[in-house]
């Protein structure tokens, strides 16, 4: 008996180009996969809301896929809309996240329905986190007083310099109690404590019959690190940070190159 198998596909860098469009040569090669049985899971940082469009495209509620958002922080499955696995930030450390990011002159946002709500007035990184996913920004007079709602993680911005810094302290102030690391070299992403991809990937696995040897995970940026050491397979793309090829089995062709089809090819037949 044929066991079924999973791939796992960062969106930005990775199931898309550098438009933000899956190619038509990309969407056939996964569609075959779903008629096939296996299971296709999209693991982002993004938000939900901002992976409905590529789960549209795909068809994964027709399919079966899930969508792992927040960089692990909630899964959802496509089917029945249900979230199968949640995890959020203790309310007490958004005072001193908004704090920090006020001392040191970076954004801050978190999100709620469809909408980026932002500490300060946004920046260009704010305003690409918006763009990429299709939500606006709503800044807010009071964020620590208007976010009163569970946050399944924050989004800090500064440049790339300034942004490697603040990492490192932010990881040294929060230690034990949060996750903190980047996902792009402007954007630190503040999560619940261990959770990342691979961890969400850990709970979700069992539940849909996939074992871990049969998971193939791809991505290009930090965070998808954790998922390609913990993928029966894991692949950079040939976009990738080089730290990321370094911690891959695998490094296919760029996003602009289609590198997942060449992914499915070799490894799914």
């Amino acid at each position: 008996m044929r066991e079924e198998k999973a791939i796992v596909l960062d969106i930005d860098g990775t199931l898309t180009n550098s438009k933000k469009e899956i190619s038509t040569a990309t969407k056939q090669a996964i569609r075959g996969l779903l008629e096939k049985g296996h299971k296709v899971i999209l693991a982002s940082g993004r938000p939900t809301p901002g992976m409905r469009r590529y789960e549209e495209e795909l068809e994964l509620e027709r399919y079966g896929g899930y969508l792992l958002s927040y960089n692990g922080a909630r899964i959802v499955e496509c089917r029945t809309g249900e979230i199968v696995y949640q995890r959020v930030l203790p309310a007490a450390i958004l005072p001193g996240l908004y704090g920090f990011a006020k001392r040191n002159g970076c954004g801050l946002v978190t999100y709620l329905g469809g909408e980026v709500i932002s500490a300060f007035p946004s920046d260009q990184y704010v305003d690409l986190e918006s763009r990429i996913n299709g939500m606006p920004v709503r800044t807010v007079t009071n964020f620590t007083e208007f976010v009163d709602f569970e946050v399944n993680k924050c989004l800090m911005t500064a440049e790339p310099e300034k942004a490697e810094q603040l990492e490192g302290q932010l990881q040294e102030k929060y230690e034990g109690s949060i996750s903190v690391y980047r996902s792009e070299p402007f954007f630190i992403e503040v999560m619940p404590k261990d959770v990342n991809k691979a961890t969400s990937l850990e709970r979700v696995l069992p539940a849909i019959g996939v074992r871990r040897e049969n998971t193939v995970c791809c991505g290009d940026g930090y965070n998808d690190i954790p998922m390609l050491r913990f993928a029966g397979v894991g692949v950079a793309m040939g976009n990738a940070w080089q730290a990321v090829k370094d911690s891959a089995d695998y490094v296919t062709s760029t996003n602009d190159e289609d590198g997942v089809v060449r992914v499915i090819h070799e490894f799914f037949g």
